[in-house]
Order: C-alpha cells, then structure tokens, then sequence
C-alpha cells in the first residue's frame, strides 16, 4: 500500500471512489455527500489545490481522503495553525475492512505531526456507529457533538504526537 498525494490526473479516480461509496451509503439508506460535493469538476479543484491524499495498490486507487489545515465550517473555534482536518475518508468496497483506512488515518496523523499540528480533527454524522468505532479503535477521542441543520456530527480528535 502506498499513501501519496493525489495528482490532478487522479481525480476521475476519487471521484469514483467518492461516488461509489456515496452509491453503497444510499443504498443503505445512509446517503451522505451530494452530489456537488463529489462530482469531478469539485474533486478536480480539490485535488489540484493538494487537498486529496490516496492509498494505492500498484496503480489503483483502493482509498482517498481529503487531507486539510482548516475547518472552520465544523470547527470555527479551533485557532488556525493548531490542527489538520480529514474529511471524505472513502475506500473502495472491494478494499473495505482490508486496513486501508487505519493506513489512510496512520499517515494523517504522521503529516499531521511533521507539519507541526497538534491535533488531527475530524467529523462524521453521529448516527454513524460503525465509522464512530473505527476512529475510537484508532485512538480517536469524541470531542463533542454538533448540530448542523437537521444533522448532527460527532467531532473526534486525537493529538498528533503519539
């Protein structure tokens, strides 16, 4: 497995990824992204910004995630410079419970740590047992819970040092 940061060329790539899990998710009636949100055009953009990390097996993409130094749409109250944000942490069905994600949150927190965050943040909708469990196996610990609309999220730290 190898962890890099994406290219401009990847994007078809996350994006199918993103959209694929988005698919397995609504199928299960747990729809989470829109489709703006994970459509070429805005992964493109965020791929060309440097914000998309992938997890490859050769040359396939099998994991992505998106890899930030700010939130404040989640975490207005965290002093910039202080942490790093994962957000769209997906990984491809035939790759699920396979360890990629504990490799995609493994080397998070190692880029965390070397760029001098304290903390690595993320968020995920409460309800969501299954992906709130893995961040707690991870070491993750729950920070709070947020309301954002009609939804709410469960907000997970860890610091970045081991």
């Amino acid at each position: 497995m190898n962890i890099q940061q994406a290219r401009p060329s990847d994007a078809p790539m996350i994006a199918s990824v993103l959209q694929d899990a988005a698919r397995w998710l609504a199928d299960g009636g747990r729809a989470l992204w829109s489709g703006a949100d994970i459509g070429h055009e805005r992964v493109l953009q965020d791929t060309s910004a440097g914000l998309f990390q992938v997890a490859r097996d050769g040359e396939q993409v099998v994991g992505v995630m998106k890899f930030e130094l700010e939130d404040t749409y989640f975490w207005p109250e965290i002093l910039p410079g202080t942490s790093a944000f994962i957000h769209k942490l997906a990984i491809r069905r035939a790759w699920a419970k396979q360890g990629v994600s504990i490799e995609l949150l493994t080397y998070a927190r190692a880029r965390a740590q070397q760029l001098e965050r304290a903390y690595l943040r993320l968020d995920c909708v409460a309800d969501r047992q299954g992906l709130r469990k893995l961040y707690e196996d991870f070491g993750f610990t729950l920070h709070s819970v947020v309301q954002k609309g009609a939804t709410s999220f469960a907000r997970y730290e860890i610091p970045a040092a081991e």
